[in-house]
């Protein structure tokens, strides 16, 4: 597969966990932090799941305009996507993820907001990267 790609940002990070992280360009700047339920001392600071969630709800946004650009239901101002992002050790060893996206389409006919949802995560950049390798459950609500 290749891509056209439009668009690159680079990000540095340092510390790990317990460190910083930042775009290169100096727009993004955060303090890590391991939450106490992986063994760190929680506190101040946002971590790596974190940031995923906010990025994936963000992007999935993103796949539904463009699906209601092409000919999809309008979709309203006031839609959200909560994503919940979940980490724990794997069966097979290491760490996975697994991810819940719940979307609100407000005025929006639940089994046209449903064919929305399904459309948007066959196009959206974070759903073709997790497909097959993380559990990602989509719910309307």
């Amino acid at each position: 597969m290749s891509v056209d790609v439009k668009y690159r940002t680079s990000a540095r990070a340092t510390g790990g966990r317990d460190g910083k992280a930042e775009t290169l360009d100096g727009n993004f700047n955060v303090t890590m932090a391991t939450p106490k339920e992986l063994g760190g001392a929680g506190g101040e600071g946002v971590n790596p799941e974190q940031l995923f969630a906010a990025g994936y709800a963000a992007c999935f946004i993103g796949a539904m305009k463009f699906v209601a650009s092409q000919g999809g239901p309008k979709i309203p101002n006031d839609m959200t996507v909560t994503t919940t992002v979940g980490i724990g050790p794997r069966s097979e060893g290491g760490f996975g993820l697994e991810v819940e996206l719940e979307v609100s389409l407000p005025g929006v006919e639940k089994d046209k907001a449903q064919e929305l949802v399904e459309k948007a995560h066959q196009v959206c950049p974070y759903s073709n990267a997790t497909r097959n390798n993380i559990d990602v459950q989509l719910t309307v609500v």
